[in-house]
């Protein structure tokens, strides 16, 4: 390595370690250890995480939150990026346009490289929402606006501070919605796909059943039994398939909601532990969980889309 690399190397490295060191010494974690108080200016306040999101405002008897707030900031986001991106598009494309495909392109292949291209183009598009949102989700709420404005409400003698913005993926109900929207998009699409009768029919396949009974009182004493008892397994079947759908929402909503809510406490203990510099490494991991968990989220309603759409007789491409 030259020595120009070095020294900038040195440059950008050498002020990082004066400062966590700065922090270290005079913020909370090293002040408690030395017996003194923190200086004012290292003063950090006490991480506090409430899990219910947290009322701003009420227009009639609806409650406006933070998170509520944050997520409608996410879609003003993509809303304008979207437009700002996508105007003017050019047969040859310029830098902006050509961001812009690339980014499709790349999801477009990797809906393709699960599903196939018979069935891509129509879980396309839920798919990329649902990535898109979520890791829009996490990532502004990295922005250091959030958790820093807001206003103080009074009650019972106590000054409480309020956090206008707040991320939103922490607020289980966001996870939940987005779970119940997967989970809408992968019964449509199976619906659509193979039909609304063919696939209930894979729930609910009474077919066997009704056969047996049909022997039964036809005298077909012989193969009646063996119907019944298959149509009654196959019907058992049918109702744990329901409910591992519906049990899907849940896996979705708490690991979203978990992830998301331990890295912005971890975010506010290293903050308030060590003042300063300490805090930027988990800031850079916050990025890399929520690429993870936008790629987890699509990924699975992906998953589960392509098991949708191929009928039971069929093997997914």
């Amino acid at each position: 390595m030259d020595r120009s690399r070095l020294k900038v190397l040195a440059l950008f490295f050498i002020p990082v370690l004066i400062l966590f060191f700065i922090g270290l010494v005079f913020g909370p974690l090293g002040s408690s250890f030395l017996g003194k108080e923190p200086p004012h200016i290292f003063k950090v306040p006490r991480p506090y995480v409430a899990l219910p999101s947290e009322s701003i405002f009420h227009i009639g008897s609806f409650s406006i939150t933070n998170t509520l707030i944050a997520s409608w900031f996410t879609m003003v986001v993509l809303v304008v990026l979207s437009l700002i991106l996508t105007h003017k598009m050019k047969l040859i494309p310029g830098r902006r346009q050509g961001l812009v495909e690339v980014v499709v392109e790349g999801l477009l292949n990797f809906v393709e490289s699960v599903s196939g291209k018979k069935h891509a183009r129509m879980l396309f598009p839920g798919v990329a929402t649902i990535f898109t949102y979520v890791i829009f989700n996490a990532y502004l709420a990295l922005l250091p606006f959030f958790g820093t404005i807001g206003i103080h409400h009074h009650t019972h003698g106590h000054e409480k501070f309020i956090a206008i913005f707040r991320a939103a993926n922490t607020d289980i109900n966001v996870p939940l919605s987005i779970a119940i929207m997967s989970f809408v998009f992968v019964e449509f699409w199976g619906m659509r796909a193979i039909g609304v009768f063919h696939y209930l029919s894979e729930f609910i396949n009474v077919r066997q059943l009704a056969q047996g009974l049909k022997e039964l009182l036809t005298g077909k004493l012989r193969s009646a039994p063996m119907n019944i008892v298959v149509g009654i397994i196959s019907l058992f079947v049918g109702l744990l398939e329901i409910f591992s759908h519906l049990t899907r929402m849940l896996s979705f909503t708490f690991r979203l909601f978990g992830n998301m809510t331990a890295g912005k406490i971890l975010i506010l203990v290293s903050c308030f532990l060590i003042p300063l510099v300490f805090t930027l490494p988990f800031y850079g991991l916050e990025l890399l969980i929520g690429l993870i968990q936008a790629l987890i989220f699509s990924g699975l309603t992906l998953v589960f889309g392509t098991v949708a759409v191929a009928p039971k007789h069929e093997e997914p491409e």
